[in-house]
């Protein structure tokens, strides 16, 4: 199983509730390219979960829409994201099954790093592959990580 990490793209400020903040047009726009070097990349996990907050929810959606998929959203994968959350959510799923989830910082390197063992920063708009290696003990290996200016350069 593949578990792909994405954090979500960049927001608006906090002058808004931290819960509705949207993406920026800059978010919009790098999110627009990564989701078209990830399907050019072949990445087409079998579910996408998401947070239900407005930016990680809004990032998840163009990603879907560029892969044709449908986002399920979580609360699972909101603030509090974790080695637990991973567990419970593809508890059923098939081995062959690749999920994503999409959430925020610091619970998804927080998360790469339990499956992994890897010190990492997801940058907003970063996306982070992990093979499950031992599906039992949620260990596994990181596999890449790209950075939002790999993607920029990668969708010119």
């Amino acid at each position: 199983m593949k578990i792909y990490l994405l954090r979500h793209a960049e927001a608006e400020n906090m002058s808004t509730s931290d819960h509705n903040r949207r993406l920026t047009a800059k978010g919009l726009k790098r999110t627009a390219t990564a989701a078209t070097v990830m399907v050019s990349l072949g990445i087409k996990p079998a579910h996408i979960y998401s947070s239900p907050r407005v930016r990680a929810r809004q990032t998840a959606e163009l990603v879907a829409d560029a892969m044709d998929m449908t986002v399920e959203l979580d609360e699972e994968v909101n603030f509090g994201f974790s080695i637990n959350s991973v567990e419970s959510l593809i508890r059923g799923l098939g081995v062959d099954e690749d999920v994503m989830f999409v959430g925020h910082e610091p619970s998804m390197s927080a998360v790469a790093h339990g499956l992994c063992g890897a010190s990492v920063v997801m940058k907003k708009g970063s996306l982070a592959r992990i093979d499950l290696i031992n599906r039992a003990s949620l260990r596994g290996e990181l596999v890449w990580l790209i950075a939002p200016k790999v993607f920029d350069v990668l969708g010119a």
